[in-house]
């Protein structure tokens, strides 16, 4: 029977490390970012503008401030339908872990997927995020991981009209401060393991 893992987390809670490790460990297949790559070559849409939009919100959105260009707001929800179906089209393959892009909302409907959701104290993820940002000093990471988040949240909000960080959106919390990521790797393929 197919199983389907969806992984959402904050800006610097390892969620593609773990991800990864899951789908390596499982032999699932891994997405993250190849969907939003995938949805751009359907849509002919240049790919460089496809980055700039992931998980953001139209500029109309919340307060007067923009996020990007007014005259892609019709692009960018193009693309969140494209990348739905996309996601509809992995989840129904199956057998596969996917990270970010609101999968958990999108697959809600569907049998056999556990939905994921990684947290972790700030100054955890401060740490995680220089390892792999050295350049950056430890203030300009704490914007980067506010920012991320922010956009993360609004982008969530807008196109699904729930909460990202809101329990009940997720089968499983983990908060990857406090447990580990090995542990976290262990939990996720264990609950999906007996999943029937």
């Amino acid at each position: 029977m197919a199983k389907i893992i969806t992984i959402a987390r904050e800006c610097g809670a390892a969620g593609s490390t773990i991800g990864r490790a899951v789908a390596d460990r499982l032999g699932f297949e891994y997405y993250d970012k190849a969907l939003i790559l995938k949805a751009a070559k359907e849509a002919g849409t240049n790919v460089e503008e496809v980055l700039d939009w992931d998980e953001k919100v139209p500029v109309d959105f919340g307060f007067a401030q923009s996020l990007f260009n007014i005259k892609s707001r019709p692009q960018s929800e193009r693309l969140y339908e494209i990348q739905k179906d996309v996601i509809r089209s992995m989840g129904d393959q199956g057998d596969c872990v996917i990270v970010g892009r609101n999968a958990n909302v999108v697959l809600k409907e569907y049998e056999h997927c556990l939905k994921v959701f990684l947290y972790a104290d700030e100054s955890w993820r401060v740490e995680w995020m220089r390892q792999s940002h050295s350049e950056m000093s430890e203030e300009e990471v704490r914007a980067e991981i506010k920012s991320v988040d922010k956009n993360r949240k609004k982008y969530c909000s807008y196109f699904t009209e729930t909460q990202m960080q809101e329990a009940v959106n997720y089968d499983l919390c983990l908060k990857v401060s406090a447990i580990g990521i090995e542990q976290c790797v262990d939990t996720i393929c264990r609950v999906i393991s007996e999943m029937s």
